[in-house]
């Protein structure tokens, strides 16, 4: 049997561990366009350059690493994924949770929830550790809540049997071919459900309620009055008119925050978590890195950093998170998005705009002609903080959400976010 590896980062080494385990009389091939000679499997040939994915005919299968689409692949045998092999060997109960933006938090508040119930619960996926790698130690009792990116469901073969879908926005569109493409993407974790599951997704969001119609699973619309779904209510959470928590426990920013929390306390009622390990759970729970997170106040200027935002959705619901005088630092990498919306939003919030790396250009010049006031920034992360303090004043607000991935400038959103932070702890200091 021959087996190619098709992407070698990290998802990639564990599936390679994992699949090794599995077949070791295998033929294994590691595959990748951009491919680092050293710490290679010494028993396992290589393909790398720009056409490796294209030359995996004869490979009897294809093990696709998320991030890689598969119509890159060009082979006759099966392509499986680490996603396809966790749903179909998991013994435990799956959560799955997808959406654009907010996944990674609803997920780990879920986690949180289900923890505090006492619960053995594992969190895997992009937030959460490779899920392969914890394969081995879930019980058929256990319960896992597993982020589930476009990427990770565009070949699933199985659904979970707690869907949640948060609000879906144009995103991806530099690996997708298009939006439908993407959201049929999307929609495979409804795809695959029974009559018996369930399926959570935002009230209002058209894709969200597009993927929900397709499955045949019991549905139910947070923020609502559907039977089972939280909302906001009186400064509460509230399901079916009970009172559960008080909002001022969570300690998140912004409107789309009280979603994602009715989004996880709707599962968990789904789960028969009791109202106080709902609120130990909320009240718990502080919060990821670079999600709106709170850094530093600064000569009465406080700083956030949401680098995570990188469609311009996300920013929007960070502009209006916050009541007060906003600086917002937007731009990076190209997805192919349309900045029109949030710089309409800008003005309607009377933000000011630093705007930086590739998108920058795109995005100072729609401030120019909707009267937005914009400052180009085009040094590091050291200068973009001080153009922003310069513009602030004591009682502002700076907001890192660049509404533009990070490729450009830095080597992920989580670089991007951490270099802001120490720009920000360096003001203090100076």
């Amino acid at each position: 049997m021959k087996i190619a590896i098709a992407g070698f980062g990290v998802e990639g080494r564990v599936n390679y561990s994992y699949f090794r385990a599995q077949f070791p009389e295998a033929e294994f091939t590691i595959v990748d366009e951009r491919l680092s000679r050293e710490d290679l499997p010494e028993e396992a040939e290589v393909i790398d350059g720009e056409d490796a994915f294209s030359q995996l005919e004869g490979f009897d299968l294809v093990i696709r690493t998320a991030g890689l689409s598969p119509y890159k692949i060009k082979t006759t045998g099966k392509i499986w994924s680490a996603t396809n092999e966790f749903f179909a060997q998991c013994p435990a109960k799956i959560v799955g949770v997808t959406g654009t933006k907010g996944k990674g938090t609803t997920a780990s508040l879920i986690t949180n929830i289900l923890s505090a119930a006492g619960k053995k619960v594992h969190l895997v996926g992009n937030i959460g550790v490779p899920a392969l790698e914890v394969l081995s130690n879930i019980k058929a009792d256990d319960i896992v809540i597993y982020e589930l990116s476009s990427f990770q469901l565009w070949d699933i073969e199985r659904s979970p049997s707690i869907a949640v879908v948060l609000m879906v926005e144009q995103d991806h569109l530099d690996v997708h071919i298009d939006m439908t493409d993407y959201v049929k993407a999307k929609g495979r974790i409804a795809r695959y459900q029974l009559p018996g599951d369930v399926i959570v997704y935002h009230p209002t969001n058209p894709y969200s309620q597009e993927i929900a119609s397709a499955s045949p699973a019991r549905k139910i619309r947070y923020c609502t009055d559907d039977d089972g779904a939280a909302k906001v209510e009186a400064n509460n959470f509230v399901v079916q008119g009970h009172a559960i928590s008080s909002f001022d426990t969570l300690h998140l920013v912004g409107e789309h925050n009280l979603d994602n929390a009715c989004a996880a306390i709707t599962v968990a009622k789904q789960l028969g978590v009791n109202d106080e390990a709902i609120r130990e759970g909320i009240a718990s729970f502080k919060g990821l890195d670079h999600r709106l997170k709170f850094v530093a106040e600064v000569d009465g200027v406080g700083y956030y950093d949401d680098s995570i935002a990188t469609t311009p959705g996300s920013a929007i619901a960070a502009l209006r998170s916050f009541d007060q005088p906003k600086i917002i630092i937007l731009g990076g990498s190209d997805k192919g998005a349309n900045y029109d919306e949030i710089i309409k939003v800008a003005k309607d919030t009377e933000s000011r705009v630093v705007a930086i790396g590739q998108t920058g250009e795109v995005i100072h010049k729609l401030c120019l002609e909707h009267g937005v006031e914009v400052f180009r920034e085009l040094g590091g992360m050291v200068d973009i903080v001080r153009t922003a303090s310069s513009l602030a004043r004591p009682g502002d607000v700076v907001i890192l959400s660049p509404a533009s991935a990070s490729f450009d400038m830095f080597s992920s959103y989580a670089d991007r976010g951490d270099q802001f932070v120490a720009a920000v702890e360096s003001l203090g200091r100076s």
